[in-house]
């Protein structure tokens, strides 16, 4: 089955024990890292991996709380000794940034800088994102503040599938992605503009047919996050789970 270890399932405000959202999809061939807070290497030794076997690393879009560990992460790779290509991948409006940010970080000018090479796809839907031995990626565009992708992804030893939304608004590409997954991980940051509510999240898991529903990218900081499956299983009749920092998921 697919494996996916959550480092982080706090919305924009994270806390004591709750990091700012993001996820690694573990391969047999590596580990794909799907965006990028915190202390990015770090966080993946508290997951029981190894910083060695990262090959990529997906940015869904630019906002903060979603890439701020990226310059973190290539630094401390470098410093390290990495000499594997590590390769980034986002649509056109994240990666131009993204390099933008490493330009004015100076990387080109780090002595036996390691292989780094920007992927960027247009803001289309079914874009294959990354394709290995291990994982199909796929996304689509989502309804946020700025241009944002969500994820569909088949483990290719299973055939099984996983979407995550990222951060968006109850949308068609939402549902796109979403459609038959065996799990699909939702955001539930609160009603509004760009962003889901649990009910909402359980609402799309229905409509989409998903076997399984996650809910990540809540509300912390001591906010009381007991009535959210309850919400999103008042619309949706399969499983439902809250994340929580370093959960392992199968699929």
């Amino acid at each position: 089955m697919g494996k996916l270890i959550v480092l982080g399932s706090s919305y924009a405000i994270p806390d004591e024990t709750h990091d700012n959202t993001h996820l690694v999809l573990v391969g047999r061939a590596g580990l794909v890292l799907v965006d990028c807070a915190s202390r990015p290497v770090t966080r993946l030794r508290q997951g029981g991996l190894a910083h060695e076997q990262l090959t990529d690393v997906i940015l869904t879009h630019f906002h903060p709380d979603h890439v701020y560990g990226i310059s973190l992460l290539l630094m401390e790779l470098w410093l390290r000794g990495r000499t594997a290509p590590l390769w980034l991948h986002g649509l056109q409006h994240c990666m131009s940034r993204t390099e933008n940010l490493m330009v004015a970080c100076d990387v080109r000018d780090w002595p036996h800088m390691y292989p780094l090479t920007y992927h960027a796809v247009d803001e289309q839907p079914d874009m294959l994102l990354l394709d290995n031995t291990d994982f199909r990626i796929t996304c689509t565009p989502v309804k946020h503040f700025i241009p944002t992708i969500g994820l569909r992804i088949e483990d290719k030893h299973t055939g099984r599938v996983l979407a995550y939304s990222c951060d968006t608004e109850p949308c068609a590409g939402d549902i796109h992605l979403a459609r038959g997954a065996d799990l699909l991980i939702h955001e539930c940051a609160g009603l509004g503009f760009g962003h889901t509510s649990a009910g909402q999240a359980g609402e799309i898991a229905a409509e989409a047919k998903v076997r399984s529903l996650v809910l990540i990218h809540y509300p912390t900081g001591g906010r009381d996050t007991s009535g959210l499956v309850l919400e999103a299983k008042a619309a949706f009749s399969g499983p439902v789970t809250l994340a929580d920092d370093l959960m392992a998921l199968e699929w």
